[in-house]
């Protein structure tokens, strides 16, 4: 197909770098009468709406040169008072200052852009063949571009034409551009390309292949099924970033930039595990969410929230998978792995809103609460991610246990049973019985859509590691999440616990400390600095608190016998069988 034959052309200019404007020339072959245009309100796997259109300008539009009515409907929809059957060309603009993996970005070192930003939906038209041009801009002349999509007209920079055989695929292609760093490699017989903007001299690039290469093959096996024929990651590296969003075959990541991996330094720091972890995260979306998918999102509505209480499942056993499959590639050893796990284990110990929120019920709020989080957000509800994530481990163990069947096999069965598409948790059960010989409901029940702390320590006792109560630090000690620089800054407070029960709130700023019977006053820049100056059994101090520029003695009792165990700390205590729980 021409570039000129397309039914629905899209022409991206990078208009102007400094206003950081994209220009957009889309060109209806066909529109119908009153053709009705939007731009989404969300873009999938990201579950917040997040308005896109505030950011679309100056719409007109033009018919045999002559301008057509243009009337806005809503926030993001219009209806364009053409005639059907003669080709219809629509310009607008659109500011690009999100630097997130969500949105779009445009100055003069990097242009970045998702289509559900930049691409107006024709109704009725979104099963028909698009093409997008991307022109390069003139002013850049050392800039390449990269993306998933399929190029139908490029140069040797990659700029051109690009086909997509309907809109789906067209808003789930990111672009990419910029003088980026640029390496590939092949895993299981399925090309990949690694994109990088923003690294230092002293990234190295190999090794993020070689790594990540082993997580790609890791992935290819476990499922036994490649769905995409090549594969692009674009990693943006920023002072202070991190983050992910996935594609059908491709993914944008975001991270800072000392947690590259370094040329000369071997060891893996805890942020380049991080970074290998979000790597794992998004690819095993690959399978799990782009096409194994809640059947409420097939399709998806992109003018409105799209409700499932499934994504427990589908972001939590990814989560599992992520650290899991790091382990099982060899890029991990079984200690950084028990790390991880230890971490997710109490972050969910410690956030009280596991006992106000089924992850089934977290799942279902994500658009008003897990994405729009605020100084009540760990009291109110629980991680999806992390919570399912343990609810994955739950099943997986306890399925090891019993010895009929694996977690691994139950995630194949799955993939089998609904062909790679839509899902609902009656196929979990379903799977989940078949390949163990008995039902799963009360489990589901329990650790899904119940609120009670999950049996992970005897879990994990049958499988090699011991899980023991052990001292927590001070801020989850005290029920706090802070900010620490020269003094501390209070983020959120934990319902139940001993900061609450001394009247600390989101927003105070803790300046110090009187302990009783003590004439001196002590500063406090980290709450570590506790352990140096109360002694041990001290019942109680005064915390030296300004709230509001006002400032505030208030009593923090120091000992709560009633509070359950926040922290958890794992051992090995049968190396054999831990390492068959964590091999392929």
């Amino acid at each position: 197909m021409s570039t000129s034959s397309a039914p629905l052309h899209y022409c991206v200019q990078l208009h102007d770098l400094h206003a950081h404007l994209y220009r957009v020339t889309l060109t209806i072959a066909q529109p119908s009468v009153k053709q009705r245009v939007s731009l989404p309100v969300w873009i999938p796997g990201s579950y917040l709406v997040r308005e896109f259109a505030k950011n679309l300008h100056n719409l007109q539009a033009h018919q045999s040169g002559v301008a057509v009515k243009v009337q806005q409907l809503s926030k993001h929809a219009w209806e364009l008072g053409c005639q059907a059957g003669e080709a219809l060309v629509l310009q607008y603009e659109v500011s690009a200052y999100d630097t997130s993996v969500r949105t779009a970005w445009l100055d003069q070192r990097r242009g970045f852009f998702n289509g559900t930003s930049l691409l107006l939906r024709v109704h009725g038209q979104e099963a028909q063949g698009h093409h997008l041009q991307v022109r390069a801009p003139a002013q850049m002349p050392q800039w390449k571009l990269a993306t998933g999509m399929t190029a139908i007209a490029v140069d040797g920079q990659g700029f051109g034409t690009y086909a997509a055989s309907n809109y789906d695929e067209l808003v789930d292609c990111p672009v990419e551009m910029g003088d980026f760093w640029s390496g590939s490699f092949t895993a299981c017989g399925v090309p990949h390309r690694f994109v990088v903007a923003g690294a230092p001299a002293s990234f190295d690039g190999e090794r993020l292949l070689r790594d990540t290469q082993k997580i790609c093959e890791a992935e290819i096996n476990f499922w036994g099924v490649t769905p995409h024929a090549n594969y692009v990651f674009m990693l943006n590296v920023t002072h202070d970033g991190y983050g992910g969003l996935e594609h059908c075959n491709s993914t944008a990541l975001i991270c800072s930039r000392p947690d590259l991996p370094r040329i000369g330094v071997d060891k893996a720091s805890d942020g380049y595990v991080q970074l290998l972890g979000l790597i794992s995260h998004e690819y095993f979306h690959t399978w799990n969410v782009k096409r194994l998918r809640p059947a409420e999102l097939a399709p998806c509505n992109y003018d409105q929230e799209n409700y499932t209480q499934l994504l427990w499942f589908f972001e939590g056993f990814t989560s599992y998978y992520d650290d899991l499959l790091l382990r099982r590639a060899g890029v991990i050893d079984n200690a950084a792995y028990l790390k991880l796990i230890t971490k997710t284990l109490n972050h969910v110990q410690q956030t009280p809103g596991r006992k106000v929120q089924s992850v089934a019920e977290a799942s279902f709020d994500a658009w008003v609460k897990y994405y729009r989080q605020d100084e009540n957000t760990a009291n109110a509800t629980v991680s999806y991610y992390t919570k399912g994530a343990l609810v994955a481990m739950c099943l997986d163990l306890k399925l090891r246990k019993e010895g009929r069947t694996t977690l691994d096999a139950v995630m194949r069965g799955l993939w089998a049973r609904c062909q790679g598409a839509a899902m609902t948790e009656a196929d979990v059960l379903a799977v989940l019985q078949e390949q163990s010989g008995r039902s799963w409901e009360a489990e589901i029940q329990a650790w899904v859509h119940g609120k009670e702390d999950l049996p992970l320590p005897e879990l994990l006792s049958a499988h090699g590691v011991q899980a023991a109560a052990d001292r927590p630090a001070p801020a989850q000690a005290l029920g706090l999440r802070v900010q620490e620089s020269h003094s501390i800054i209070i983020k959120q407070v934990m319902r139940g616990s001993l900061a609450e029960q001394a009247g600390m709130m989101a927003g105070d700023e803790w300046y110090g400390i009187e302990l009783p019977g003590q004439p001196q006053a002590w500063r406090l820049s980290k709450l570590e600095e506790l352990d140096l100056y109360v002694a041990r059994g001290t019942a109680s101090i005064t915390a030296l608190i300004a709230r509001d520029r006002q400032l505030l003695r208030l009593t923090l009792p120091l000992s709560d016998a009633q509070a359950p165990v926040s922290n958890y700390a794992l051992t090995v205590t049968d190396a054999a069988v831990l390492d068959r729980w964590l091999s392929l």
